[in-house]
């Protein structure tokens, strides 16, 4: 059984929620103190400030919209050895420096709660 691997997400620098890649797909969640927030924002329409978590068989579209594409992809993968078809491990290693709000970071030495 593959070991389930997270990621925290982070919009506008606060730690906003949990990915997580698991044997049946992907999950993500809002963190109950961002929601609490007065101040905070979706990281997407189609991720709503929720308490309830997000289930996918598929990474959320969302989340394959900060990934890399075309040549920029292949050589990303190349200087990597990233299997361009590993798409959670990809987002863990580009996702820390985004073009937008969102970024997103390993938490894989963290314990499981």
């Amino acid at each position: 059984m593959e070991r389930t691997r997270r990621a925290a997400v982070f919009c506008k620098g606060k730690r906003a929620g949990l990915l997580r890649k698991t044997a049946g797909g992907y999950e993500f969640s809002y963190e109950a103190l961002y929601l609490s927030d007065p101040d905070a924002v979706p990281i997407s329409l189609t991720l709503p400030l929720r308490s309830e978590k997000f289930e996918s068989r598929e990474l959320f579209p969302f989340f394959e919209g900060l990934l890399p594409e075309g040549w920029l992809l292949d050589l990303t993968c190349a200087a990597a050895k990233i299997d361009k078809n590993d798409r959670f491990r990809l987002l863990l290693h580009t996702g820390e420096d985004p073009v937008g709000a969102v970024s997103v970071r390993p938490l894989e030495n963290e314990s499981h709660g």
